[in-house]
């Protein structure tokens, strides 16, 4: 059993899946588990999500010599976050898969423990106001973009302007989605820019881009509503999402190219 004064929690259960417990406190997480399995089953779905995002980003990892000593020290001060069930593995886990502790997904940037919790914080609005845009705009018939696609030269340099950022817009035809246009909309109570893509069966799909105020980075992450899923990040001081009715793994491919596009 465990200590009644230290009583498992999320935090744990997120610095269990990430490597970051001594053993004594994993022995004694491992032992509660087994007396729990609906956080057992949810354990294990943190860890099939991990390994997934080690396999389709792993190629891109880069990591610094005292990313391992960061992620300690966040763990061992025993923050917690009480959206974290909501949004997957945040704060620790973002930045391990950051770190490329796991060989997850990349960065060449140093980290401070601040910044990253004031990033999880940006993060969890970012696939919501993603999704509302997309239901929104998506299936207007008439008027999904303010500027077309016709005028992209001035539509990227009009949003580019806006977010007082070098805007692209990716081409995702490999993928099978042609530029509808896009349109200024709200992010997290600034100006952001929304990218409409559609493909040969009208089917659409949305590249939000928002300020990150915080300037952190997070790992890629997924969140799923019904049949709408959301791929998300944050790279500095931007906060990227695509959204659309698509496979997962269509998604996955296409938010990939958008990252490519995006820094290069």
């Amino acid at each position: 059993m465990t200590n009644e004064h230290t009583p498992v929690t999320e935090a744990d259960l997120h610095a269990y899946v990430d490597g970051l417990l001594d053993d004594d406190r994993r022995r004694e997480v491992e032992r509660w588990l087994q007396d729990h399995p609906q956080e057992t089953a949810e354990v294990q779905q943190w860890q099939a999500q991990a390994k997934d995002l080690k396999a389709a980003f792993s190629g891109y990892a880069r990591s610094g010599e005292n990313d391992r000593a960061l992620l300690n020290s966040k763990a061992q001060a025993g923050m917690q976050t009480p959206y974290w069930r909501r949004v997957g593995l945040l704060a620790a886990s973002l930045l391990l898969f950051l770190s490329g502790a796991v060989a997850g997904v990349y960065t060449d940037r140093s980290y401070s423990v601040p910044t990253a919790l004031e990033t999880a914080s940006a993060l969890e609005s970012l696939p919501g106001q993603s999704r509302t845009a997309f239901l929104v705009y998506a299936s207007e018939k008439r008027h999904p973009v303010e500027v077309g696609a016709d005028d992209e030269t001035h539509l990227i340099t009009w949003l580019g302007k806006r977010l007082d950022y070098k805007l692209v817009a990716p081409d995702l035809r490999a993928q099978g989605f042609s530029l509808v246009g896009g349109r200024l909309v709200p992010v997290n109570g600034m100006a952001g820019a929304m990218l409409m893509y559609q493909d040969a069966s009208g089917q659409r799909l949305t590249v939000l881009l928002g300020k990150n105020p915080e300037n952190g980075e997070t790992s890629f992450r997924f969140e799923s509503a019904g049949s709408v899923e959301t791929f998300y990040w944050i790279d500095g001081d931007i906060g990227y999402a695509v959204t659309g009715e698509v496979t997962r793994a269509k998604l996955q491919a296409i938010a990939e190219e958008c990252y490519r596009q995006f820094e290069s």
